[in-house]
């Protein structure tokens, strides 16, 4: 069995909470696959990024696949800030929306009104531990089974999955959410958050919006069954598009 827990960004407790619920189900030495995102948006990203990092070098059977919000993080803790060409041209990862100020705050940076972006950059370069910043940058892009293919956003229909591209795997929406064909395997995502985790038969989409204060879902699959925990007990999530 494998067990994989979607978007965290930011929040330890639902973190914490998840965790809980798959040792309940599966033991200590769960295998976990993470589909990324760890940062922005909720209050704690350095948490969440310790924790991680702690279950790793403890021996942890876990897998922490990339997420775009990993990225720009990453990105603009480089010597010069870089900034992903995927955004609108009026964004920037310091943007609220995208919840870069929130991911700084929590390591102590001050993300005042004002403040000039070199300022910024420096203090994050003095308070940000270059462990997290490798964490992020080493964390592989997609996890395979013989039933599953894990990518945080999603994949390029058409394209062989062993095709896909960087940009792709981070950062696919529509293209991909809208598609119904079939793909070699069942595509398992995140990126795109929806109420509750959704089956579409050719995709499972386990971004229940923690971002934004729901709950996190962690669920376990069986070959390609999927089954959702929950405080209440496990719940089948059939190609129907919701748990039953």
């Amino acid at each position: 069995m494998l067990y994989v827990i979607g978007d965290i960004h930011g929040q330890l407790a639902q973190l914490d909470r998840a965790l809980a619920l798959v040792e309940a189900d599966g033991g200590p030495d769960a295998q976990v696959v993470f589909l990324g995102d760890y940062t922005d948006r909720g209050p704690d990203s350095k948490g969440v990024i310790d924790r991680l990092m702690m279950g790793l070098d403890a021996g942890r059977n876990w897998t922490c696949i990339k997420g775009n919000h990993d990225r720009m993080f990453e990105w603009f803790m480089e010597s010069h800030p870089r900034f992903d060409t995927h955004l609108p041209i009026e964004l920037t990862w310091l943007h609220q929306r995208l919840g870069g100020l929130t991911t700084l705050a929590s390591y102590g940076v001050s993300v005042d009104d004002g403040l000039r972006l070199s300022a910024v950059h420096a203090e994050a370069i003095q308070k940000v531990p270059p462990s997290h910043i490798e964490f992020l940058k080493n964390n592989q892009l997609t996890y395979q089974t013989d039933e599953l293919f894990i990518a945080h956003a999603g994949v390029r229909p058409g394209i062989a999955l062993d095709e896909q591209t960087e940009h792709d795997l981070l950062w696919i929406r529509q293209e991909f959410i809208n598609d119904t064909r079939t793909h070699p395997k069942l595509i398992v995502h995140g990126h795109t958050a929806v109420k509750t985790p959704e089956h579409r038969g050719n995709r499972v989409n386990l971004d229940g919006g923690a971002g934004y204060g729901a709950d996190l879902w962690p669920a376990r699959f069986d070959g390609a069954d999927c089954t959702l925990l929950t405080d209440n007990g496990p719940r089948t999530l059939n190609p129907s598009g919701s748990p039953q």
